[in-house]
């Protein structure tokens, strides 16, 4: 995955950085820290300019995240229920779980999505309650931008740091990002086990 991304970086520029930000939202493997990691590398060797890189991941950020938002918004909530009643124990939640998330996107809307930024997996699939509720759209892109800003930059600038202090920080990257998806997987197949559906009277 590593390679791949480089090639569309080092081919693509900053169009690379845009699509593969783009299919970070879309699909949550590809992970954004990985691909702002390179990036910040790429700026520390002179080949980006570190703000436009930043504009450029936030813009393919929030591009990817609408796309959930409108997947979110044309599913709507009510349409929900069935498919959760049917399939819980893979999303490990059931319809009382939705129905909490509903009433605090209806109450926190614009900090639930500022806040998921910095989340792994929960910062692309705030996305689909926040359309399922249809939250304005402007503030959802305006938040989805202010939360994406920071942590891009972030991820960016550990990147570029580390790449003007260590030659071939790239080699590291990979194992580490592999790491991090297996964790992921992990912790989903354990919820996966070990989720029981709660009693109706609770």
């Amino acid at each position: 995955m590593t390679g791949f991304i480089l090639d569309l970086i080092q081919s693509w520029g900053y169009f690379g950085i845009f699509v593969l930000m783009v299919l970070e939202n879309v699909f949550p493997p590809i992970p954004s820290e990985v691909i702002m990691a390179l990036g910040g590398i790429t700026a520390a060797q002179g080949r980006f300019d570190f703000w436009t890189l930043i504009a450029v991941a936030v813009a393919g950020t929030t591009a990817g995240n609408w796309v959930w938002y409108g997947i979110g918004r044309w599913i709507g909530y009510e349409r929900l229920k069935p498919f959760v009643d049917r399939h819980g124990r893979w999303l490990t939640l059931d319809w009382r779980d939705v129905e909490r998330l509903h009433a605090g996107f209806l109450k926190y809307g614009p900090g639930i999505v500022f806040v998921a930024r910095f989340l792994p997996v929960a910062r692309t699939m705030v996305s689909l309650p926040a359309g399922m509720v249809r939250m304005n759209q402007a503030k959802f892109l305006i938040w989805t931008a202010a939360g994406s800003t920071i942590w891009v930059s972030a991820l960016a600038g550990a990147g570029s740091w580390f790449g003007r202090r260590f030659a071939e920080l790239d080699r590291f990257v990979g194992p580490i990002a592999l790491i991090a998806i297996g964790s992921l997987v992990l912790i989903y197949i354990w919820r996966v086990v070990t989720w029981k559906a709660k009693p109706r009277g609770d």
